[in-house]
């Protein structure tokens, strides 16, 4: 059986009992408190684990693009949520298409979005269920006021192929008391126009393990909990012992005592820090961090006593895991230093 120690840099690896002890951690929680987990796939972008998501109890996937949803059709996943606004001819064709093959499910936030889906959707005997996203504190997408949510709700209930499927929300980090705040006051708007709403669908990591008492969500959509990185660990989900992706890297030179450089930059560990001071750390090397990048070389400092060696192979756990991810071709599976598979990165680069 091949070992890392076969493999080229650098090399995502992903440590498989850490990601399904990841994997089985939060869907206890979500089972504890009433909640269906719908894990977001574009952590991964990999059928094998949405496939491991799904056995240990999630309800369906989330994939933001068609193109990734289009993947995991075709690996067998059934129940697919796409929470982005869809627009254009071709996409819409491709949605008719995939609303064919499984359990589908939309967003809309604007007029603009809606009559395109109702233009396109018009079998009242198979509809299309679309959820109103909204704008609860992220800045992002999403109706600004619960009376636009009901404005738009109203207008899904009508169309003939539609149906409404809820209310969903990406909310800022750290503030998921405001998001309940705005969609209970949603539901209670859309309730006294008449229009039931059983379904809302709330994402991000972070603030999934904070658990209301009364919450109006009925949905998670968690992506970055599977392996974890070390924006996570900043945000106190877990700690570098539970992070399963690091990035297997080769240092290349060693130009002072205080300076190392891996065959590993933006192209490999990406510059999306998340608001983090360094790009990542390596394992087993205290005080090390990845300080600098540029697009083939990642600068190591190193504190204390710490010194590497030319052509040591160091592993760095990342700032954000997702984005590393859809840098490479293909993933090892590794138990310890063996390697158990390698897989492609079946949805990796699917932008449309």
């Amino acid at each position: 059986m091949p070992t890392i120690h076969d493999l080229d840099t650098p090399s995502i690896l992903v440590d498989v009992a850490r990601a399904e002890a990841n994997i089985a951690r939060a869907q206890a929680h979500a089972d504890k408190n009433g909640l269906k987990l719908r894990p977001h796939i574009k952590t991964h972008k990999l059928p094998y684990w949405a496939k491991k998501q799904m056995a240990a109890g999630a309800v369906g996937i989330t994939c933001q693009k068609i193109g990734e949803a289009e993947v995991m059709a075709d690996a067998g996943l059934t129940d697919i949520f796409l929470p982005y606004n869809i627009l254009g001819r071709a996409k819409l064709e491709r949605l008719k298409a995939l609303h064919g093959r499984v359990t589908l499910s939309v967003t809309a936030d604007s007029m603009d979005t809606l009559e395109g889906l109702a233009a396109a959707f018009t079998d009242a005997g198979h509809p299309l269920p679309v959820l109103v996203e909204c704008d609860t504190g992220m800045g992002r997408c999403g109706v600004q006021t619960a009376n636009e949510a009901v404005a738009l709700a109203r207008l899904i209930d009508k169309a003939g192929g539609l149906t409404l499927g809820g209310l969903m929300t990406y909310p800022a980090a750290g503030r998921a008391s405001e998001a309940e705040a705005w969609l209970a006051d949603a539901k209670q708007a859309l309730a006294a126009s008449g229009l039931a709403c059983e379904r809302i669908s709330s994402g991000g990591t972070p603030d999934m393990w904070r658990s209301a008492d009364a919450s109006v969500i009925t949905e998670y959509r968690p992506g970055t909990y599977i392996y974890l990185d070390r924006y996570q660990v900043a945000k106190g989900v877990g700690t570098l012992d539970d992070c399963a992706l690091t990035v297997l890297a080769t240092v290349v030179s060693h130009p002072t005592a205080t300076r190392a450089i891996l065959d590993s930059g933006s192209k490999a560990l990406s510059s999306d820090t998340l608001g983090l001071k360094d790009f990542g750390e390596l394992m087993g090397v205290p005080g090390a961090l990845v300080t600098g990048l540029s697009e083939e070389h990642g600068t190591v400092t190193l504190s204390g006593d710490g010194r590497l060696r030319i052509g040591e192979r160091v592993r760095v756990v990342p700032d954000h895991c997702c984005v590393v991810t859809n840098l490479f071709n293909e993933v090892n599976l590794i138990d310890g230093e063996k390697v158990l598979e390698t897989l492609p990165v079946a949805a990796r680069g699917l932008m449309t």
